[in-house]
């Protein structure tokens, strides 16, 4: 079983895949494909992804029964002792402008209080 799933890809690409894969969602391909099919397919689609992003994954004879690759993605495949793991990178700090203000806005208090 393959399973291919497109981000922001150009429709191309996924009219491409519809020709081996069967599309069950918008930008979620499935299959079973040949080796070297899967293969020549996700060489097709880390050409032509253009600015989207893309994840691959398929069954194999591993201890989880799949594996998975990706492209172009923030969350990175990871082996951590025979296992392939999803590493989210943490968020960047946030900035002290971005930190919404607490308390009451100068309307809420005009309202509240009889303000003008």
């Amino acid at each position: 079983m393959t399973v291919v799933v497109l981000t922001k890809c150009p429709p191309g690409l996924r009219g491409f895949l519809t020709r081996w894969l069967l599309e069950i969602s918008a930008g979620v391909f499935i299959g079973n494909p040949s080796r070297r099919v899967r293969e020549a397919l996700w060489a097709e689609v880390k050409e032509y992804a253009g600015n989207g992003r893309a994840l691959l994954a398929y069954s194999n004879d591993s201890e989880q029964g799949f594996t998975f690759e990706t492209f172009e993605h923030h969350w990175q495949p990871v082996d951590h002792e025979g296992l392939t793991l999803i590493h989210r990178p943490r968020k960047a700090a946030v900035d002290a402008a971005q930190v919404p203000k607490t308390g009451w806005s100068k309307a809420s208090k005009r309202r509240r209080f009889g303000g003008r």
